[in-house]
């Protein structure tokens, strides 16, 4: 972890935390009152300060699990989430490059393995890399980089109060979208996407830099996590019970979503015990909201309009909550990013995702594949 200064310190003792109730304790605790309990789940706060589970109510039975209260950021709302102009093109930023406000960033996967441009090959000029991987996720511990080091992050950028930032990436946009999540978490306003990524910027033949961007240090310190864009795991079980009117999107391709498959062919590291998809979710895959290159398309974003009404006929209009994931976070970003800044809908990103539903121990799953087999096709792996 980044050391705290004094000032960083005193910013955060004046913060006033959002508590989240019931996130799962996935160690000894939680495990062992899911034994004793038949497997059941019942998200429950332990007393503050607690490091164990209190024995269940003679009225739960056997239906006990043990979670806990924590302190997760502020509850700022949406209204400095969602922006007008959330996306930029092509033609728009290669006009505005020498603009010494815009700070162009690319957050490319990074795979070792990929044949896409990497960014020590070629990038938008100016552009410095963040890879999503190293600078936005602890890698032991899988979740968010904190205040301190995303700050750390941003002013390496070159990042100013009144920057604008414009992020870009191969894979369409995945990680990208991803990036800009994570600056709207910790608070700064006016981040873009450049419609269409480095597929679109290629594609035209735009210019390429080699060379390594060195950004004189920027001063813009981030706000605490607004708590109000992310999910975790109990949340998002109680939209799958019915106890709460959240609407998920599963973007999962179809064989994903229906337990045939348990993970796309590549991408094993990311696999879960068990397969199918959280109860009630909406299976609506990001690719049908953009223009797809295997389709001739340029990665880029269909016409709004067209978005709005594609997720209306899913029956997601915006009126209810919304509740996104994928497998590990980055694609379910993408499709945060359309239904946010581009409809304007209230919306949350649970980067937990697949890999933590489906490899925890007592949530319910949906696996059509199974149900259909009456066997153990979709389940541990397991085929007839």
């Amino acid at each position: 972890m980044t050391d705290t200064t004094d000032s960083a310190a005193a910013a955060t003792a004046n913060e006033q935390p959002k508590r989240r109730t019931g996130l799962l304790i996935v160690a000894f605790v939680a495990v062992a009152a899911l034994a004793a309990g038949g497997g059941a789940l019942i998200a429950r706060s332990l007393p503050t300060g607690s490091t164990t589970a209190p024995a269940p109510a003679a009225d739960e039975g056997a239906a006990s699990a043990a979670s806990v209260d924590i302190e997760y950021g502020e509850a700022r709302g949406t209204a400095d989430v969602h922006q007008d102009d959330a996306l930029v093109s092509t033609e728009w930023l290669s006009e505005n490059l020498d603009d010494p406000s815009l700070v162009i960033i690319e957050v490319s996967e990074g795979r070792s393995t990929s044949t896409l441009t990497s960014y020590d090959t070629g990038h938008i000029p100016g552009a410095v890399e963040f890879v999503w991987y190293r600078d936005f996720v602890q890698q032991l511990t899988r979740d968010l980089v904190d205040r301190e080091q995303f700050t750390t992050l941003a002013q390496s950028a070159g990042i100013e109060p009144d920057s604008t930032v414009v992020i870009y990436g191969d894979a369409n946009n995945w990680f990208a979208a991803y990036g800009a999540w994570v600056f709207k978490l910790y608070g700064f306003d006016d981040v873009k996407l450049l419609d269409g990524g480095r597929a679109a910027w290629e594609a035209e033949g735009k210019e390429l830099s080699a060379t390594a961007e060195v950004p004189t240090p920027g001063t813009w310190e981030a706000e605490a996590p607004n708590s109000d864009i992310r999910a975790f795991q109990p949340e998002v079980l109680e939209a799958a019970t019915g106890e709460s009117d959240a609407v998920i999107i599963d973007i999962r391709g179809p064989a994903e979503f229906s337990g045939e498959i348990g993970v796309a062919e590549g991408f094993g590291g990311e696999a879960a015990a068990k397969w199918g998809h959280i109860p009630t979710a909406v299976n609506a895959p990001w690719g049908q909201i953009v223009n797809q290159q295997d389709d001739g398309g340029d990665g880029t974003f269909k016409d709004i309009e067209e978005i709005r009404q594609h997720y209306a006929d899913l029956g997601v209009d915006g009126t209810k909550p919304i509740i996104v994931y994928c497998r590990i976070g980055e694609r379910a970003s993408h499709t945060w990013y359309a239904l946010s800044q581009l409809l304007g809908y209230d919306v949350k990103l649970y980067d937990g995702s697949w890999t933590e539903w489906g490899n925890s121990v007592g949530v319910p799953v949906s696996n059509p594949t199974l149900e259909a087999s009456g066997g153990y096709s979709g389940l541990w792996g397991g085929e007839d």
